[in-house]
């Protein structure tokens, strides 16, 4: 059953009248110290302010405990170390972090998503190719010669993987997927609708008459390890020779280009509407906010973070935070922007004091 604006915490039968969870079982669940009544009962899961008398909410952090207040809220998982007190009729659930705990609520509210069962009847296969008897293909899936499916892997409807990819164990390739030739693709990895994994690299030099462009092959693969996510629209080129990689681990939003022969560390997060271009280096643990732009050749140290909308001109060394257009150091872009800032007054300044010297209205500065 579903509520607008919100998930509903009933039980598969849309005419049940009793909710699945107390906030006392909820307690139980979650290992939380309870404050308030465990007898009250949960029928949705919402924001703060979209909340109503049956909904279970989160507050992780100061900012949200004063918004509690006046959410019409009946219950909330909390942050241990925010203050807040569940008021009259309400109950208020201390975990160690609220958002980790949500993220367990959440897992239990998921609908499972449908998933296909066994070998479709209108799936290709070419009479080469390898797929582990316990793999699932859905219709209109196509697999290439050579190309191995390994145990428990799902391909949804739709998909098209090219000849001598490898697809690891319990890896889900959701509909539309495109995985062209010599592709490898780790285990538990997850590739979002209409993703698009080794397609050829953006690379042309001028032909000898001039009159047009010469494409450059790409004869490498792409390469994704272990557990990474890869996001809906998102497109990975092969490498012009080598692998285009990336890491065990990490997470790439919707509609992100990763160029020819990148190479992204383990655990990553890269945010959608990032581009990077071609031979981009990223260590582990590095952040990329949303609509980051790096130019090619560019070094993106271990854990560092770029901020969103910034342009990547220049490497950035291991845990710093740049951000800005073209980007460098937070704490001088900062500068930078306040300077801007005062620019108008500063120019009134430099104008007064040259009338003053001059005499007149002087030279012409600004407007």
């Amino acid at each position: 059953m579903t509520s607008a604006g919100g998930a509903t915490l009933l039980n598969g039968d849309a005419s049940a009248a009793a909710c699945r969870w107390t906030t006392g079982e909820l307690a139980a669940l979650l290992r939380a110290d309870l404050v308030g009544s465990p007898e009250i009962r949960i029928s949705r899961l919402d924001a703060l302010e979209r909340a109503d008398g049956t909904t279970l909410t989160f507050i992780r952090d100061g900012r949200n405990a004063d918004r509690w207040a006046t959410s019409a809220a009946v219950a909330a998982i909390v942050s241990r170390k925010v203050e807040a007190e569940p008021g009259p009729g309400r109950a208020l659930l201390f975990v160690q972090d609220a958002d980790h705990a949500l993220i367990q609520v959440l897992e239990l509210l998921t609908p499972p998503a449908h998933r296909p069962k066994g070998v479709s009847s209108g799936a290709t296969i070419d009479p080469t190719a390898q797929v582990d008897p316990s793999a699932s293909l859905g219709a209109g899936t196509y697999i290439g010669p050579r190309t191995k499916i390994g145990p428990g892997a799902m391909i949804h409807a739709n998909v098209t993987i090219g000849a001598d990819v490898q697809i690891g164990a319990e890896c889900e390739v959701r509909s539309g997927v495109v995985i062209e030739d010599r592709c490898v693709v780790g285990a538990r990895a997850r590739l979002h609708p209409n993703a698009v994994i080794g397609s050829d690299g953006f690379g042309y030099r001028p032909s000898p008459d001039g009159k047009g462009l010469l494409k450059i092959p790409h004869a490498g693969n792409v390469e994704i390890g272990d557990d990474a996510e890869i996001g809906a629209g998102t497109t990975i080129d092969r490498g012009k020779f080598g692998a285009t990689s990336v890491g065990a681990g990490t997470k790439i939003d919707n509609l992100v280009q990763i160029g020819h022969n990148c190479r992204i560390g383990r655990g990553c997060i890269i945010c959608g509407c990032c581009a990077l271009a071609g031979s981009v280096t990223v260590g582990d643990g590095a952040v990329l906010a949303g609509g980051v732009g790096v130019a090619d050749n560019i070094h993106i140290g271990a854990r560092a973070k770029v901020g969103a909308r910034s342009g990547v001109m220049d490497n950035i060394p291991d845990g710093e935070t740049w951000v800005g257009y073209p980007a460098a150091p937070w704490k001088q872009t900062m500068r930078i922007v306040a300077a801007m800032k005062q620019l108008p007054d500063l120019m009134g300044e430099v104008k007064r004091a040259m009338k003053a010297t001059l005499g007149g209205d002087g030279p012409s500065i600004g407007h």
